[in-house]
């Protein structure tokens, strides 16, 4: 963009400088005259590209999006106003450390022998290259991860408590909201898709569906974490579908994968390989679908929030401000979506594992 503007400039004011100063001294020596609109040219692109180059140090539309999505060792509410969080650390030579984050507010980002490297995701790295460090800090994401593991537990606490002292009552308030959410995946998302031993699996299930929900929302919150937008976190769920499928699949479920039924022999060279790979694509499909969507949706507020600053504008920031409201409407609703098609693709895999052959055809 910055180069568009560069050219543009460049050349209206090559045309300008060629109207108005030609004609007015068209008696003086050619070369002469040629020179100059070449120096003043010059002159006045680099005067452009100054303060272009200043317009860029203020505001890195690209930096400011990677600073907010990315993970960091301080909880930052808005520009200037953070939290710093734990920093622990082990080596064998010093043992276990812990300090706050904010000892790296200095000039080097050093501290104690350990540097804060800023990059496409913040370490913490000894100054002496030859230690060897485990690093244990408490990062935005894993603070964020940790509140919504209390709010599930005081939400489910709370609803469970209410049903303990109140049977046979109509549920009323929030525990009428839970109940209703709560059925909804057991009956249209669990039930269905796992089969008659449902049971074994709805604990998993719906902690899954509310952890995804509860953060994805979370997430949209001003100065919050993007943890479903982590990829590690979202590699970390499909890996514990992964070993539930694994470790409860019948032996149906693995002759089917080592040896497909109705396949010719020669043919199993190549889908025996097919099918192995095909297991592994599950979790991957799991992980990348919505670390992608909930990272896209961040990008792109944040882009069009972004655009205020650049163009700097009293006429485009209430645009852009409704726009960014109806898209943010719309993460809600993704939201919801994602945390029920991962919750619906668990179901579907865990119901594949353990169904037993001799119901194949009485379920479908």
């Amino acid at each position: 963009m910055y180069t568009h503007l560069r050219r543009f400039f460049t050349i209206a004011l090559i045309a300008a400088t060629c109207v108005f100063n030609l004609p007015a001294r068209a008696d003086e020596p050619t070369q002469h005259e040629t020179d100059k609109v070449a120096q003043a040219v010059n002159e006045e692109e680099h005067k452009i590209e100054h303060k272009l180059e200043e317009h860029e140090a203020k505001f890195n539309i690209g930096e400011m999006i990677m600073h907010h999505i990315a993970d960091s060792h301080e909880w930052e509410f808005s520009h200037g106003v953070s939290l710093p969080l734990p920093v622990i650390l082990y080596s064998e030579d010093r043992g276990l450390e812990v300090f706050l984050s904010s000892n790296f507010h200095n000039e080097h980002h050093e501290y104690n022998g350990y540097h804060l490297v800023h990059g496409e995701s913040e370490q913490i790295v000894p100054v002496d290259e030859a230690r060897k460090i485990y690093d244990f800090s408490i990062t935005k994401n894993v603070a964020s991860m940790l509140i919504s593991a209390v709010i599930l537990i005081l939400v489910f606490t709370s609803v469970a408590g209410w049903y303990k002292n109140s049977k046979g009552k109509a549920p009323k308030g929030f525990a009428s909201a839970m109940e209703v959410i709560i059925l909804f995946i057991r009956d249209e998302v669990v039930k269905p898709n796992v089969g008659p031993k449902y049971e074994k699996y709805l604990p998993y299930l719906l902690t899954l569906f509310f952890f995804i929900l509860i953060n994805n929302i979370m997430g949209l919150l001003p100065g919050s974490a993007n943890l479903t937008g982590n990829i590690a976190v979202t590699m970390t769920l499909a890996v514990l579908t992964f070993i539930i499928v694994h470790l409860n699949a019948n032996g149906n479920y693995y002759k089917h994968l080592l040896s497909p039924p109705g396949v010719p022999g020669p043919l199993l060279l190549i889908m025996i390989p097919v099918e192995i790979v095909g297991v592994f694509m599950k979790p991957f499909s799991l992980m990348v679908r919505l670390f992608a969507n909930i990272t896209a949706g961040h990008i792109i507020l944040l882009s069009l929030f972004g655009l205020i600053f650049i163009f700097q504008s009293f006429v485009i920031a209430p645009v852009i401000s409704l726009f960014a409201l109806f898209l943010n409407f719309i993460e809600i609703m993704v939201a919801f979506i994602q945390a029920f098609i991962f919750t619906l693709l668990s179901s579907m895999y865990i119901g594949t594992a353990i169904e037993e052959h001799s119901h194949d055809h009485g379920h479908h």
